[in-house]
């Protein structure tokens, strides 16, 4: 069987960032409880950043790396919860943007955070049908967090950015186990969005969703490949992160449910096969349904050594639909993951004043609130461009509700 899987990836989490202790301060919240949500500091977007622009900064360095090879991709899709129209796709401004082939079909799909899971493995079986021999897919899964103090103890810990996957037969970020998979599914109202300026969170609820999807989608994933152990068979181990501290209870009740109840086997467990996946989160954020791919991004960078490695991936997206996947990293992950320089780019970074922040979050909404015009000014965010680095595209203005774009 042909091997299919990540080519590439590259995440883009945007230019400036606040730590979490003062956003605890800010919102005179308990700093005890910081300790649970594991979070460093959270990414934050400008006001002329909107799931667009996130999508086409963490897509462009892939796409200039193929060169004519671009002419290769055949299927772009995009996964988000900030959707900017009921009808045209992001994907539409997207494809325009990355210069990408009028031979390519356009879509957007949206199940909260596993929307660009569910993209992935669609392509994936595409990609081994072999109905169109080396063709491309491109995923990318972008957003702009709305969360403001009404989000409580989540607001810490959501991110904003994008991540962008490029599929196909050369997969050197990750080769996906053919088959090897488990899903669970059904109907919750543990999150939603039904406006732009709603963002309803039962948290409770979504967290024991969490971890209920992640016990379910494993047993069927042992239903198809009978040996599997959650202890023994996977090297490391990548979870939907929406916070540190929720992915470290998930391990503790799969180690659990498998058989180990020692707290500090558990602990060196975790230390181990899941601790170095975490390293970009907590810097950055919950990235919705790009945040397992930044969680993969921080295993390959931060992991001990590029041996082979088999990796377990749980991607869960809330209302909700979960699955339990499969592959394996090696030293050419590493070797791929390289020139991106995620690790400087989120070193490079503005660190906000949670004034700052605040104003921004006001930004931040108005980039996907539906408007017939506007026109939106660059000025007040030049202190927050980089001065050294590629251009960057910016949205500019609306007229009769079609965006506009310029690179900047």
């Amino acid at each position: 069987m042909t091997e299919i899987g990540i080519e590439k990836l590259h995440v883009y989490a945007g230019l400036a960032a606040i730590d979490t202790a003062e956003l605890f301060h800010g919102r005179g919240l308990d700093l005890e409880r910081m300790d649970n949500i594991q979070q460093v500091r959270r990414s934050i977007g400008l006001g002329f950043e909107d799931p667009v622009t996130n999508a086409v900064a963490a897509a462009r360095p892939i796409v200039d790396m193929l060169g004519d090879r671009k002419e290769a991709i055949e299927v772009l899709i995009t996964s988000s919860e900030s959707g900017i129209d009921y009808s045209k796709s992001i994907a539409s401004y997207v494809h325009k943007y990355l210069g990408l082939g009028h031979r390519c079909r356009l879509l957007e799909v949206k199940q909260a955070c596993y929307a660009a899971t569910g993209a992935l493995q669609l392509a994936a079986g595409y990609l081994a049908s072999g109905l169109s021999p080396e063709a491309k897919v491109l995923v990318i899964a972008t957003d702009v967090a709305l969360v403001d103090a009404r989000a409580s103890y989540a607001e810490p810990a959501t991110g904003f950015g994008a991540a962008a996957m490029l599929l196909g037969d050369q997969p050197e970020i990750l080769r996906l186990d053919g088959g090897a998979f488990g899903m669970h599914s059904y109907e919750i109202m543990d999150s939603a969005r039904p406006t732009p300026e709603a963002d309803i969170a039962d948290v409770d609820r979504s967290l024991f969703a969490y971890l209920d999807c992640l016990s379910r989608s494993f047993a069927d994933y042992c239903s198809r490949v009978t040996s599997a152990d959650y202890t023994s068979t996977f090297d490391q181990l990548c979870l939907h992160t929406p916070f540190a501290g929720l992915v470290k209870a998930a391990h503790r009740k799969m180690m659990r449910e498998s058989g180990v109840s020692d707290p500090a086997a558990i602990a060196a467990d975790f230390a181990r096969r899941i601790e170095p996946s975490l390293v970009y989160p907590r810097q950055v954020g919950n990235l919705c349904s790009g945040s397992l791919y930044l969680a993969l991004a921080s295993l390959i960078d931060n992991r001990p050594d590029d041996a082979p490695a088999r990796v377990g991936l749980f991607s869960y997206g809330s209302g909700c639909s979960a699955e339990f996947f499969s592959g394996v990293i090696d030293a050419a992950s590493h070797a791929a993951l390289r020139p991106f320089t995620l690790r400087e780019q989120l070193a490079r970074r503005t660190p906000l004043s949670f004034d700052q922040y605040t104003e921004l979050l006001h930004a931040n909404l108005a980039a996907i609130v539906p408007a017939r015009d506007r026109e939106i000014e660059l000025e007040p965010y030049q202190q927050f461009l980089p001065r050294q680095r590629g251009p960057l595209l910016a949205l500019r203005r609306v007229s009769g509700f079609h965006r506009h774009y310029e690179w900047i």
